[in-house]
């Protein structure tokens, strides 16, 4: 199907790093797979906060310019010989970059069949923000059914996975987010409380609720407000560091630590699906099928027009965005 393929794609192209992350929607051509990578024509692309970091030259992977941003797609593969997955696929899948474009190269490993009648904000979601949140709680937190489990901005796209995957896990959630919106969207996605992290006194806000403090924090904020988590802490407690959407790293207080008898845990779950793709399968199929089940339901999120997608980057670092957000890709 290689020889029937267009010769040009339209794509969103970063051609120099700037603060402003300023992207270019380009017509290039359509990049040709290698024997282990599948060619998708794009039909979304899922957005994510390291996104809006990649394209400023402040997130840990610096790809060399140009280069096409985008880590998540959805699609059918167009091409791609000798893998498990035939040509007409339709697949969800982590692209390493270049899921901006109407076509997308992806590795074969990282591609997972889904439904045709699936939605595609949903499929997003449960290729990557909840294998992420499943391996953050059950491996790295080790929550337990009964524990307390804190979840910072619960409105977003692994935070409201963890919101879901905590309550399937059995655990009282508390969930932080953002404004009043932000808050009533984790109450509705069934948050046992929900506080506003904006409010300068959301921890003893929390302590009031929960006295007997969290055993599982979950965290992607960082900052201040992963300092301040360090005093909702229950004995023996875990705290996750999943990322720094609040811009600076967390300058934890190890009194706080030793005196709960506490751990802190880094997280990088795209790291562990490179060292270990049997478990990173295993946790993808499951959310898959407990969605397919009706065990979780996930939090509506917002799509953009593929033209928008630079408004798209600035709405999710701006935190306006609720659910896991993605692009509508045109054909």
């Amino acid at each position: 199907m290689t020889s029937n393929l267009p010769p040009s794609m339209r794509a969103w192209r970063v051609e120099e790093i700037s603060d402003r992350g300023e992207m270019h929607l380009r017509d290039v051509e359509v990049p040709r797979p290698g024997p282990d990578q599948y060619l998708v024509r794009v039909e979304a692309a899922g957005l994510a906060f390291g996104d809006t970091l990649i394209v400023r030259g402040k997130y840990q992977i610096k790809p060399p310019l140009p280069f096409i941003p985008g880590s998540e797609v959805l699609g059918t593969i167009v091409a791609g010989e000798g893998g498990d997955l035939p040509v007409g696929t339709r697949v969800a899948s982590s692209s390493r970059q270049g899921g901006f474009a109407q076509y997308a190269l992806v590795p074969r490993s990282e591609a997972v069949a889904i439904p045709q009648d699936i939605d595609p904000g949903d499929a997003l979601a449960l290729r990557s923000n909840y294998p992420t949140s499943l391996f953050a709680l059950r491996m790295a937190g080790r929550l337990q059914p009964g524990e307390t489990l804190l979840v910072h901005a619960a409105a977003g796209g692994v935070g409201s996975a963890a919101l879901q995957l905590g309550k399937l896990m059995g655990a009282r959630v508390i969930a932080t987010a953002g404004g009043p919106r932000k808050v009533q969207a984790c109450l509705d996605a069934g948050a046992d409380a929900a506080l506003d992290y904006g409010d300068p006194g959301w921890a003893d806000a929390f302590r009031k609720v929960a006295p007997g403090g969290a055993d599982v924090i979950y965290d992607p904020v960082g900052g201040e407000i992963g300092a301040q988590s360090l005093r909702c802490l229950a004995f023996g407690a875990r705290y996750l560091v999943i990322g720094f959407a609040a811009g600076t790293l967390t300058q934890l207080p190890a009194n706080r630590l030793l005196l709960h008898n506490a751990s802190a845990i880094g997280v990088l779950w795209g790291e562990v699906r490179k060292r270990d793709l049997a478990l990173a399968a295993q946790l993808t199929r499951e959310v898959y099928g407990w969605h397919a089940a009706g065990r979780i339901r996930l939090m509506p999120g917002p799509s953009f027009d593929f033209d928008d997608a630079q408004a798209a980057l600035a709405a999710l670092e701006g935190r306006s965005t609720v659910g896991k957000a993605w692009l509508h890709v045109p054909r």
